[in-house]
């Protein structure tokens, strides 16, 4: 076994000999020629747009009855005419276990019981994107890039520092600018690459002292201590992971950037819109294929004139609250139309476009009014292979990842399972 080897596969430390999980990225190294990066098929992308408070449910959902392709627009979603045969609007779908009417992307990608572990009063588990990270994020820099609103956790959110939870429902940050997405997916390390190998192997050093000083410390505990141990363990490995994959990249130049530097300091629509350019330009470069993007609320009415809360106009009744949701319903449509327009223009090699190999999702775990039943879900884009022009009227309380599950067999990912799934949406199914 040589050195690069062994030092992928285990933690070593005095006595002690942690196994990590197997990762791609051993013996893997990031150069390739120019015509190994022409796939013939281009890669498969995911991506998440999660909405805090849901949206106003006289303006935004179709009628029930009024299903299939020949639907009819509703006032909210309006401004995806031009899309109508590319999106599918899904009705019915909930998290059974959701039960609180203030958290809109806390369990949103999870479909997890918040009190699933005695003692707790706040569990989660993995969300649909890191599920599709770990097949989708193996060749690229970043695998996923998580975003973030310039709310943080309010307007409707929840617990969390973005859309993402990783494998032991562990919050994992999102950056919640602009620029600071553009640099990081864009800017060089000003930092020579002896400084940042000698940084990584300074990480290593204390991850080894770290797990050799607790393993000393696992003999004896109770099972409640282990169980935590245990816990505790799979974090270092995440971290190895994490440093593994810096590793590989180390010396590999970031993509050019293809759009200007953001301007600083941008909120609500002017946010989303750049949040959406940088999303278009990382899948362009192939920095990632996976984004998660929790949508600013607050910032959003803010920038659109509305004085009011997003609290207040989620309470919504006939007249200026009413009105505000409805405007606000309407920017989310413009924007994702928007954003949907710029994936079609944006070419492959072979000639076909990122929407053609993009699964996209656009929606919350509250439906309106905090309300927890009918969450809203637009699923767009032909990475996952799914039924497109359509609106689907599934029956009520069918568990939202349902569709998070159909959508990452689409992909490719032979998940037999996701949160509370109880099988796939065959009505979804190309």
């Amino acid at each position: 076994m040589n050195s690069f080897t062994n030092r992928r596969h285990f933690l070593r430390g005095t006595g002690a000999l942690i196994a990590l999980p197997a990762l791609a990225s051993i013996g893997f190294r990031p150069f390739a020629s120019a015509a190994q990066k022409v796939k013939a098929t281009p890669s498969k992308r995911a991506v998440f747009l999660g909405i805090g408070f849901g949206v106003t449910k006289e303006t935004w959902y179709p009628d029930l009855k009024d299903t299939g392709a020949g639907y009819k627009l509703t006032e909210g979603l309006a401004p995806l005419a031009r899309h109508k045969k590319d999106f599918t609007v899904v009705q019915g779908c909930s998290n059974q276990y959701s039960n609180e009417a203030h958290w809109g992307s806390t369990f949103w990608l999870t479909g997890a019981n918040r009190y699933s572990i005695p003692g707790q009063n706040m569990a989660n588990s993995i969300s649909a994107d890191q599920v599709a990270a770990q097949h989708l994020g193996q060749e690229t820099r970043f695998a996923s890039m998580r975003l973030d609103s310039s709310d943080g956790g309010g307007s409707g959110h929840g617990p969390g520092l973005s859309l993402s939870w990783n494998q032991r429902g562990k919050p994992i940050a999102g950056l919640n600018d602009p620029l600071k997405v553009f640099h990081k997916l864009f800017s060089a390390d000003d930092l020579p690459l002896a400084q940042r190998q000698t940084a990584i192997a300074e990480k290593r050093s204390v991850l080894d002292a770290v797990l050799t000083e607790a393993k000393r410390v696992q003999r004896g505990l109770s099972k409640n201590d282990n169980d935590k141990l245990d816990e505790y363990f799979q974090g270092i490995r995440d971290i190895e992971t994490r440093l593994s994959k810096d590793e590989d990249w180390l010396d590999v130049p970031k993509a050019k950037a293809p759009i200007e530097e953001p301007s600083p300091g941008l909120k609500g629509k002017e946010e989303i819109e750049m949040m959406y350019n940088l999303i278009i330009a990382a899948l362009q470069t192939d920095s990632t294929r996976v984004l998660s993007y929790r949508l600013p609320g607050q910032k959003l009415l803010n920038s659109m004139g509305v004085t009011l809360s997003a609290h207040n106009i989620s309470h919504y009744s006939p007249g200026e609250r009413m009105e505000a949701s409805k405007a606000r319903d309407k920017a989310h449509s413009e924007l994702l139309a928007g954003l949907i327009d710029k994936l079609k223009a944006t070419k492959e090699a072979d000639g076909s476009s990122l929407f053609d190999h993009t699964a996209l999702a656009f929606g919350s775990n509250i439906s309106s009014i905090h309300y927890l039943d009918n969450c809203p879900t637009v699923l767009t884009g032909g990475g996952a292979n799914l039924k497109l022009g359509q609106h689907l009227a599934l029956p009520k309380d069918t568990p939202l990842c349902n569709v998070w599950l159909t959508t990452l067999q689409g992909l490719g990912i032979q998940a037999e399972r996701h949160g509370d799934s109880s099988g796939v949406v065959k009505e979804l199914q190309a």
